[in-house]
């Protein structure tokens, strides 16, 4: 299919072509049983990854914007019993709820020039649970150990704790560079996110700013980073949570906490006035 349309990785839209039928079939049994199941993919390419989620049974809303890839999904698309239908654009202008519909998996390997933004998205809404059942998503290696990270570590970060403090992620598999078509220079890995219980009394925006912060001025200590946050200091004591500490050193359920007590105090100053 790839010789037959003249395709080649676009460097300009993060692609590598991944074409091991054997290890797409793996990523596509990630989820878990597909069969009958809603699947929305982000820049499916040449088609891949569709063909094994296509062969797990599952129905697939495809999003891509390199033209050149439309006429051999439309081709799969032709033969796929009307399991496939493409949407020709940008993952990032996509309303993905509405063309794939509440309960869908989110299964792709993403472009590496927009994937963490997308990551971020699918784990900020407001709504939760969310309109996904499940995230599969494939990374460069280092941005999946940073989303599965554990406190004090070097690679805990602000994306450690938007992914987990409400979903569970996983580091479902590493795939070598050589599986794909032209080699990155990296590493690669496959991660899954499942979503959780939402802590109570803790919005994603509070969460959000909190983290951006802390993070953004990660070698500096929390009184710091945090002095732009209002109400964050005295929330920090408040807690018990010594101010001289780093952002890398507090766990997920400190910025829970931390969240939480400031969510709190912006309710009773709105019922206050």
């Amino acid at each position: 299919m790839i010789a037959q349309h003249g395709l080649s990785a676009s460097k300009a839209l993060g692609q590598n072509f991944l074409l091991d039928g054997q290890l797409l079939a793996r990523i596509a049994r990630v989820p878990g049983d597909l069969n009958g199941e809603r699947v929305y993919e982000v820049g499916p390419g040449p088609g891949g990854l569709t063909r094994a989620l296509l062969e797990a049974g599952a129905k697939v809303v495809a999003v891509e914007r390199d033209r050149r890839c439309y006429p051999p999904l439309h081709e799969l698309a032709a033969v796929s019993d009307g399991r496939l239908r493409l949407i020709e654009g940008d993952a990032m202008n996509v309303d993905e709820a509405a063309e794939a519909g509440v309960g869908a998996h989110i299964v792709a390997n993403l472009p590496y020039n927009v994937g963490t933004a997308l990551l971020v998205r699918w784990l900020s809404g407001e709504a939760w649970p969310p309109w996904w059942k499940s995230l599969t998503l494939m990374f460069q290696q280092e941005v999946a150990q940073r989303i599965v990270a554990s406190p004090d570590s070097a690679a805990y970060g602000r994306l450690a704790v938007l992914a987990q403090w409400r979903s569970l992620p996983r580091l479902a598999m590493k795939v070598h560079r050589s599986a794909f078509v032209p080699p990155p220079k990296v590493m690669s890995a496959v991660v899954h996110i499942q979503p959780k219980p939402a802590p109570s009394g803790v919005s994603p925006a509070t969460m959000a700013r909190v983290t951006a912060s802390a993070f953004g001025q990660r070698r500096k200590m929390l009184r710091r980073s945090l002095q732009s946050v209002p109400g964050a200091l005295s929330a920090l004591e408040r807690l018990g949570i010594d101010a001289e500490r780093r952002a890398e050193t507090l766990t997920v359920e400190e910025y829970v906490a931390l969240a939480r007590m400031l969510d709190g105090s912006n309710s009773n100053q709105d019922t206050e006035s």
